[in-house]
């Protein structure tokens, strides 16, 4: 089955939620509801850099990839910043992220961004095998200061 890609939209949430949730379960991570519900109010806030693709199969929203684009020294052309990238345990195998990804670079082939780059975990083996058939990871080694 092939997945259809779109923007969220404001009557999304019944099934962003546990998409959400999964996700944040995957990495260990409790977040506040107020800053899930923080996080769903700027995806659809249309002056908000973070956006949300979803992917539907069967007409079952199964991933999302969350972005933002931001502007860079580097370049004259806004950057994206791919935060969150997750999968359904359901849809995994059926080329969802695989999907994801190349409506997130059409969108930027359309917008002009000079590139999309992320992180993931050293140990997210299976990210990492989807990551490497579109390049290799690059020199840098992120830090990180909590506040």
């Amino acid at each position: 089955m092939v997945a259809t890609i779109r923007d969220a939209r404001p009557g999304d949430l019944s099934e962003w939620m546990p998409l959400w949730q999964g996700y944040c379960e995957f990495y260990g991570v409790e977040i506040e509801p107020q800053i899930t519900m923080a996080t769903w109010a700027r995806i659809l806030d249309p002056m908000c850099e973070l956006t949300c693709r979803v992917a539907e199969v069967g007409g079952n929203m199964v991933g999302f990839a969350h972005h933002h684009t931001h502007l860079t020294t580097w370049d004259t052309r806004p950057v994206a910043y791919l935060e969150d990238l997750f999968v359904s345990p359901t849809a995994r195998g059926l080329r969802v992220g695989q999907a994801l990804l190349d409506d997130l670079l059409a969108l930027g082939r359309q917008k002009g961004w000079a590139s999309v780059y992320w992180i993931t975990a050293e140990d997210n083996e299976t990210a990492r095998r989807l990551y490497d058939h579109y390049t290799k990871r690059d020199q840098f080694v992120r830090y990180a200061i909590t506040l």
